[in-house]
């Protein structure tokens, strides 16, 4: 039966409905209503975070492990600071509600001016700037909280974009009728499903060889056993790009690599090259998911699954929604299929001890090693993330990473976002330092929620990513301030984590040791030299005389 709610109680319990039990932000005057009632609420907790774009980055890693994320802010200010972390999650189909308060209904009837505004008595000014960045958005009132609640919802769940509410905060409080409205999303039109499962299926029976390429979006909707099922009704071989690392399980028998183009992984890539049939389900052909442009993949051999339409070859089907298909495709019986005999990538061998120098080749092998079925791996932008992208998980293990927007400093507060959706998991950071920069304050935040992850911060005195892309690698805007990186946890309030700064094969076999107990939180700052890159850096550099530069 319809209850009366008020209208910020109405749209917390609908999100909390879609899993949300945390909303990241930072509290300000404007959006004291909303703050309020977050933390009034029964099933909803409060996070606070250092600044509204920590928060934002937050919610955007809880999203990519709940399914969905929410971040408060105040008006101007504080919306503002948010909007990269919300152009990010836009870029990646994370689906984030980013709830904003506003100055009330008479102060922007009487175009007052008021601070954290413009001075010019323009009060919509920033919900337009949201727009260009969001899936939908809505400024909210009485009459159309309901409606609009369940309008955001859908595009939401529809599209897996960002969305954007905000809130006058005279009517945060003001109650409404609030009637139970279930989404209800868009089917795929009958006839478009059944022809395109006959096509795919046709094609699939007709080719020698095929190989499955699963992108992001089967994880953002929920389809990682879908396709998981398809995969394996159909004996297909799967091979992930760059972004799309771990969205399907890489301990699988059926994982055969990554499909880097020609930098990386040439048995994977001659494999997806030379197949007969390669199916697509929502990969996205960008710079560093196709290997700056070298991937040659033919159209008329591909199927493309993506979220509401089918092609293949030149035939698209329209109105067919990939949870549809999938189930579908699931369900079919295909001709016996022999994987091919193919290693999925490894990083080598453990070498070196003592008093060795830590390199590239000697590291990565030892952080491949250090991880464990279920982990969650958070990756930074940088030379660290694509060197990591070229192990294979153990079984349940995921990696994030933010690929395709590539904002520094996203992978600290992402990674605490992640850890307050799952804080039984262990939670592993990897970033750079100079990156780390950007964002370091939020670790302290760890420690607030009693969280205990393993952060490892690589420092190679500047930003080596862009000294490998630049045109002078030694040219001062790519060198950082000197931090004292492992004094900052107990600046942070982290007191008891363990915290070495590790320069020898010696101090990082000990420290990786100590760390893997889980007894405490750890925080280890790996120093090399300046240019220890892993390869596919090193190999993006050529191709960034093409791509990057004039």
């Amino acid at each position: 039966m319809p209850q009366m709610r008020t209208v910020i109680e109405y749209v917390l319990d609908r999100l909390n409905e879609l899993g949300i039990t945390d909303i990241f932000g930072v509290p300000g005057d404007f959006a004291f209503p909303i703050n309020d009632a977050i933390v009034a609420h029964p099933r909803i907790n409060w996070i606070g975070c250092c600044n509204e774009l920590n928060a934002a980055y937050a919610a955007d890693g809880y999203a990519r492990v709940r399914g969905f994320g929410a971040v408060n802010t105040t008006y101007g200010v504080g919306e503002l600071g948010a909007i990269s972390a919300i152009a990010g999650s836009y870029a990646e189909n994370v689906p984030v509600f980013h709830l904003t308060g506003m100055p009330n209904m008479t102060t922007q009837a009487n175009r007052a001016v008021v601070h954290h505004t413009l001075g010019n008595g323009e009060f919509e000014l920033f919900r337009k700037m949201a727009d260009t960045v969001v899936g939908a958005s809505a400024i909210m009132t009485p009459a159309n909280a309901v409606y609009e609640t369940e309008r955001l919802i859908a595009e939401a769940l529809y599209n897996r974009r960002p969305v954007y509410m905000a809130f006058p905060a005279d009517i945060v409080d003001e109650q409404i009728l609030a009637p139970r409205q279930p989404v209800t999303l868009p089917r795929s039109n009958p006839a478009s499903l059944a022809a395109a499962v006959e096509a795919v299926t046709s094609a699939l029976q007709s080719a020698g060889t095929a190989v499955v390429l699963p992108g992001l979006v089967v994880d953002r909707l929920g389809l990682r056993e879908d396709a998981r099922a398809f995969v394996e009704a159909a004996g297909l071989p799967f091979a992930t790009m760059f972004a799309d690392k771990s969205v399907l399980d890489e301990a699988h028998p059926n994982f055969i690599g990554m499909y880097d183009g020609k930098l990386m992984d040439e048995p994977a890539r001659e494999y997806v090259e030379g197949a007969d049939l390669v199916i697509s389900l929502g990969t996205l052909p960008s710079d560093f998911n196709t290997g700056a442009f070298t991937a040659d993949l033919d159209p008329a051999r591909g199927v493309d699954i993506e979220v509401h339409r089918t092609r293949i070859g030149a035939t698209v089907y329209p109105n067919v929604e990939m949870a549809d298909l999938l189930a579908e495709l699931a369900g079919r019986v295909y001709k016996t299929r022999e994987l091919p005999d193919i290693a999925p990538p490894s990083l080598g061998l453990v070498t070196g001890s003592g008093s060795d120098p830590i390199t590239a080749a000697t590291l990565y092998p030892r952080w491949a090693n250090f991880l464990r079925d279920d982990d969650l791996l958070i990756g930074e932008t940088g030379t660290s993330s694509m060197g990591l992208a070229f192990t294979t998980l153990p079984r349940g293990a995921r990696y994030h990473n933010q690929t395709l927007w590539g904002a520094i400093g996203w992978a600290t507060p992402a990674a605490f976002g992640a850890a307050v959706a799952a804080p039984r998991r262990r939670l592993i950071l990897i970033t750079g330092e100079g990156s780390h920069q950007l964002t370091a304050q939020e670790i302290g935040q760890f420690a607030r929620h009693g969280l205990k992850p393993v952060i490892f911060v690589l420092n190679n005195n500047g930003y080596l990513i862009e000294r490998l892309l630049c045109k002078d690698p030694d040219i001062e805007y790519n060198d950082l301030a000197r931090w004292n990186y492992t004094e900052l946890p107990h600046a942070f309030g982290c007191d008891d984590w363990y915290t070495p700064r590790v320069t020898t094969l010696g101090e990082l076999d000990e420290a990786l040791g100590i760390a893997g107990t889980g007894e405490r939180a750890s925080y280890i700052e790996i120093v090399t030299g300046t240019y220890e890159s892993p390869p596919l850096p090193k190999l993006l550099h050529d191709a960034a005389n093409t791509l990057y530069q004039r």
